[in-house]
């Protein structure tokens, strides 16, 4: 019995192992499948320090207009640093000229000094007049086209140049009459004549200023200004003559084409007078009221040549 029972057992597990169990399933792990492509891992690269943002971009300031010049009062122009000397040397003087109309005025002034007397009609006939006296600016382009030799200088003293340093736009001083002559033919122009000079500076209206009949230490470059040297030309607008003419009072004496000759009926005996003589008129920085009248008078030999002492063109 013992060994029926015994066969019977093993028959039943050699049964199982050779048919299986049905329904159950096969849980051996299996090993992963493989990628299609190779896997590239992501590589952080260390800094030493943290890159800094881009900084904020500030606004351009807008551009600024430069401040016009006049006249350095510019002067009036205010004129530039001089250049090469043009080919026609009218073109190279910067003073525009302005119209002087024709008329009639009443030269001199009975109230006066002696060689101003008296008052007497003249008639003008139209002329052009620079606006501003004759700047360094201009004859330096005068000296370096011709070579020219003031008179000063070809007696030794002082050059008109040592009185233009930095001051391109203030009048020529220490040129004689030979040396203003001679300029103004350069530039195809003219020195005025006294009748010509006052008639720009007093008007029509006669007056005893070029601006009105009331001296005004504020409108012109003269002692009372207390400058005690040249000025910027055109640097005093409220004292420009009613052609507008400016400096025709103060800053500098200014020679003319006319020799001194005694007025209609005055019997004055002067050294105002003279055949080696030429007028000058204006004033300049360092004279006072009676001297900056537009009806007073003065004269030198042409070879003169002061630090008050320039010129104008006429045409």
């Amino acid at each position: 019995m013992k060994r029926l029972a015994a066969f019977v057992l093993l028959s039943g597990v050699i049964f199982f192992a050779a048919c299986g169990v049905e329904g159950v399933t096969d849980i051996t792990p299996t090993a992963p499948s493989q990628p299609t492509e190779p896997f590239t891992p992501i590589v952080i690269q260390a800094t030493s320090t943290p890159v800094a943002a881009p900084p904020t971009p500030t606004a351009r300031p807008s551009p600024t207009t430069a401040p016009t010049k006049p006249p350095e009062p510019t002067q009036a122009g205010a004129t530039a640093a001089p250049t090469a000397a043009p080919t026609a040397p009218s073109a190279g003087v910067d003073s525009p000229m302005l119209d002087i109309a024709a008329g009639s005025f009443l030269m001199g002034s009975d109230a006066g000094g002696p060689d101003s007397k008296p008052a007497h009609k003249v008639d003008v006939a139209a002329f052009l007049l620079d606006e501003f006296e004759v700047t360094n600016a201009d004859f330096r382009k005068f000296v370096d086209a011709t070579g020219y030799k003031t008179d000063s200088e070809k007696s030794g003293d002082k050059s008109w140049d040592k009185f233009a340093q930095g001051k391109d736009n203030h009048p020529v001083v220490k040129v004689s009459w030979n040396d203003a002559n001679a300029f103004c033919e350069w530039a195809g122009k003219r020195l005025p004549t006294e009748a010509e000079w006052e008639y720009a500076a007093r008007g029509a209206q006669n007056f005893a200023f070029p601006y009105g009949n009331d001296f005004d230490p504020k409108k012109q470059n003269g002692k009372e200004s207390g400058i005690r040297g040249t000025t910027a030309v055109g640097s005093y607008p409220d004292g420009a003559s009613p052609f507008k003419i400016f400096d025709l009072s103060g800053n500098v004496w200014e020679w003319t084409a006319s020799k001194p000759e005694k007025y209609p009926g005055n019997t004055a005996n002067s050294k105002l007078y003279g055949d080696n003589l030429y007028i000058l008129r204006g004033g300049g920085w360092f004279d006072v009221k009676e001297q900056l009248a537009s009806y007073y008078r003065n004269s030198a030999v042409p070879t003169t040549a002061n630090d008050d002492l320039g010129f104008r063109c006429a045409k």
